[in-house]
């Protein structure tokens, strides 16, 4: 494909910079979307937090994430941040939004096509915003976590920075919990298949439920057999792969993709997680991990670890996950975008 004269605006959150310095999974996904297409020549400009950090040009009006600096206000920062890639479309011949629905108000004002990347519908309620507005161009990050009513121009998987995980052959001896400390992502399951197992557990993630944290994780948290270590950036994650028997990965909730799982199968540490949305299109059941329905599978599971390939784990990720193979989806999505805005003008 010929990109020479395209120019590509990456619009992330502002929640965190961008890459962030640790949890931040769209902010993670823009910069490895930027980072990519940067490195194939194309001419790319991030609208991100003004300390984030990129090979592309950076385009900044707030100071750093909101989440970083309790001083500032969510919905000023968002506002601020979103109109100013707005105007500045007419700079650019595409705009590639990882900033949920709210780009989608502006996109009948500006004549830039805008390209979204759904990264999952935190409430029923915003799917009325994208059905509005599906005249736009979308992309899903998994088959399940699609809505029947929007038209989806691919399916393009997330793809995770490999340079920064280590694959090691031998496998350590905890049981780990790596991501959101909330009800969906299932923490109080991982300690209930640890306590059946008697294997020691190594909790880490921000909290996004105290009320969660303080009554169902707290309680059990005692620094030996189950330990909480705080959210974690790229080189503590690495680290505690290391330490890692299984990942577990028990969502209560139909998961969008699940970084978490790649990052894990990348280190060669295999999954342990619930049959729900994305996980059976990012874990090859039996042979990079189990697929289970319940805490008692998943203490099964545990017990069969031994008899996945940690090779198998990595190369599974190699083939599908990496920046490289997403931003060779999104360059054929982009190709076809443009095709049509050729198409839209002849007629």
């Amino acid at each position: 494909m010929d990109h020479t004269d395209k120019r590509i605006a990456v619009l992330s959150p502002v929640a965190w910079r961008t890459p962030p310095r640790a949890y931040g999974a769209w902010e993670t996904v823009a910069s490895n979307i930027t980072e990519g297409l940067a490195a194939r020549g194309w001419d790319v400009t991030l609208f991100a937090t003004k300390d984030s950090v990129t090979a592309a040009k950076l385009h900044s009006i707030i100071e750093k994430g909101y989440e970083e600096d309790q001083s500032l206000e969510p919905k000023v920062c968002e506002s601020l941040h979103i109109s100013e890639i707005m105007e500045r479309a007419d700079d650019f011949d595409l705009i590639h939004n990882n900033y949920d629905f709210l780009p989608l108000t502006y996109s009948r004002l500006i004549k830039t096509p805008m390209l979204t990347t759904i990264h999952g519908f935190s409430s029923d309620a915003i799917r009325r915003v994208y059905r509005k507005y599906k005249d736009n161009y979308y992309v899903s990050i998994s088959n399940a976590d699609r809505d029947p009513e929007l038209p989806y121009l691919a399916t393009v998987y997330n793809g995770i920075d490999l340079t920064n995980i280590t694959y090691r052959q031998d496998a350590g001896k905890e049981l780990v919990f790596l991501g959101r400390i909330h009800p969906d992502k299932g923490t109080h399951l991982a300690i209930e298949v640890a306590k059946q197992c008697g294997q020691d557990l190594i909790i880490a993630g921000i909290i996004q439920d105290q009320d969660y944290f303080d009554n169902l994780l707290k309680p059990h948290i005692n620094d030996s057999s189950v330990k909480y270590i705080g959210p974690v950036n790229p080189v503590q994650r690495d680290a505690l792969f290391k330490e890692a028997y299984a990942v577990l990965h028990l969502n209560t909730i139909g998961e969008r993709f699940g970084l978490v799982m790649a990052e894990a199968m990348a280190a060669g540490v295999p999954v342990i997680a619930m049959d729900l949305g994305s996980c059976r299109e990012v874990i090859a059941d039996r042979i990079t991990g189990y697929l289970v329905n319940n805490v008692a599978e998943a203490s099964e599971a545990v017990g069969k670890i031994n008899l996945i390939n940690r090779k198998k784990c990595r190369r599974h990720v190699e083939e599908n996950f990496t920046i490289d193979h997403m931003v060779s989806a999104y360059e054929k999505v982009y190709e076809e975008i443009f095709r049509r805005e050729t198409e839209i003008k002849k007629s």
